[in-house]
């Protein structure tokens, strides 16, 4: 514990799955944003159009906390991570530099034209506003993604002379295909969220009978929505992302099912728990053979175990990463069972007059980002020991004049402003709520 190495990566690690819990939002809903917009502009119905208008207040809260969390990463990658930095500046800070300069100022320029400017625009322009800021939102996303597809699977680079990293090909690094699959199965992990969010406030209303036509466009907007996306996480977006661990790092996938030995017709652990003392898997429960068909398209294929791999080169926690994997395919495939019943509802129009569903719905919103957390744990902690897969290990990355005591001293400053800011957006976001959707010119100009 006294080892300065475990308290950066403690201390980074905190502050951005903080951080994470407010973009995954925002991307979510600002594709939301713009399918309620075309639908009003479409139709000309008013409850698209309050929906669309409430649902920019709720994105402009989350995404000003975003801002907030975010600015303390940039600069944690000097003070806790400053030889990573120094040596793959010359590439990750490519796209870093991207997110900042293109993606985020298109963002928050459209957002305040969204918030404050709908009058002065007009629905048309109101609308290409709406469609601005998901094309923001989605490109920050693609950078940020693509910085971590750097780490996971390293491509379009050389190392000089001095052992820093240089762009050699600016294509092949942004177009990094790990960073295009990532990413699909990123976003529509941040659209669960948002519809889950999404229906969980409409759900909210219509149990109290408040805001009946919002409530109810809301509602569908965000059943139809969920159940797309969390089928598009599961199937294909995640298939890929599974083969490419794969066959891009076999060892992580190998953590990821606690398989400790090779063989062919290799089964899907379902339940079970890594003791890696023994080297086996307690108590399982597993699907034969399916594991060689999600890895390699084949029930016969072989899959390798832990024990083809130096022992040095494996997941430096095997068991959090064993839980994070199962915990998020386990909740994704109860978010595709929670939508289709409740979409099935809505088809036979019983939807609103089932109270159990709709308590369902205002209880599961917080689980899509207990799902997207345990995901990006998962693709994480399945990359170590390494901070660039294969040619950097974390532990060569760190900041050796900054000890473990300065870096505790202020990861513990962050949790209890994070704690204040975290009741402060919540509290915002019940009065909005409370509140409802409004007409411009009602208290506010959304």
């Amino acid at each position: 514990m006294s080892d300065p190495l475990f308290w950066h990566r403690l201390q980074f690690g905190f502050t951005i799955t903080y951080h994470y819990l407010f973009p995954q939002l925002t991307m979510g809903l600002a594709l939301l944003i713009v399918v309620l917009k075309a639908i009003a502009l479409r139709t000309g119905r008013a409850p698209w159009d309050d929906a669309a208008r409430f649902w920019i207040r709720i994105f402009g809260l989350n995404f000003a906390l975003g801002v907030v969390t975010g600015i303390p990463m940039e600069f944690q990658f000097g003070t806790n991570w400053a030889e990573f930095s120094r040596r793959t500046g010359g590439v990750i800070g490519q796209t870093l530099a991207m997110e900042g300069i293109f993606a985020f100022f298109l963002e928050s320029s459209f957002l305040a034209l969204l918030v404050w400017g709908e009058r002065r625009l007009g629905p048309r322009r109101h609308f290409l506003a709406a469609l601005a800021l998901f094309v923001g939102s989605w490109l920050s996303g693609y950078f940020i993604v693509a910085t971590n597809a750097f780490m996971q699977s390293p491509v379009g680079h050389e190392i000089a002379a001095d052992g820093t990293f240089q762009i050699a090909r600016l294509g092949a690094f942004v177009f990094n295909p790990w960073a295009i699959v990532q990413f699909l199965h990123n976003q529509m992990a941040a659209v669960v969220t948002a519809s889950f969010v999404m229906a969980a406030v409409a759900a909210y209303w219509t149990l109290r009978g408040e805001h009946a036509a919002v409530a109810r466009v809301s509602l569908r907007t965000g059943v139809v929505a969920g159940l797309a996306a969390a089928m598009l996480v599961a199937f294909p977006t995640g298939h890929h992302q599974g083969r490419m661990v794969a066959a891009k790092q076999p060892v992580t996938l190998a953590a990821m099912e606690g398989r400790f030995e090779s063989g062919p017709r290799a089964p899907l652990a379902m339940i079970g728990q890594p003791n890696v003392a023994e080297r086996k898997l307690d108590n399982p429960i597993q699907l034969p053979a399916v594991l060689s068909w999600i890895a390699y398209g084949d029930f016969s294929a072989n899959v390798r175990g832990l024990s083809e791999f130096p022992e040095e080169d494996w997941p430096t926690n095997i068991e959090l990463l064993y839980y994070s994997f199962h915990v998020m395919v386990g909740l994704g495939t109860l978010f595709i069972a929670v939508m289709a019943v409740a979409a099935l509802l809505a088809l036979r129009r019983r939807l609103e007059s089932s109270r159990w569903m709709l308590w369902i719905l205002v209880l599961a919103f917080p689980f899509p980002y207990i799902a997207n957390t345990a995901g990006w744990m998962t693709a994480e902690l399945g990359r170590q020991p390494w901070l660039v897969y294969g040619l950097m290990r974390t532990a060569a990355g760190g900041s050796p004049t900054v000890h473990g005591g300065s870096t505790l001293f202020t990861a513990l400053g962050f949790a209890g402003l994070y704690l204040v800011l975290g009741v402060l957006f919540l509290a915002l976001v019940a009065r909005e709520v409370a509140h409802g959707p409004r007409r411009p010119g009602a208290g506010a100009h959304a």
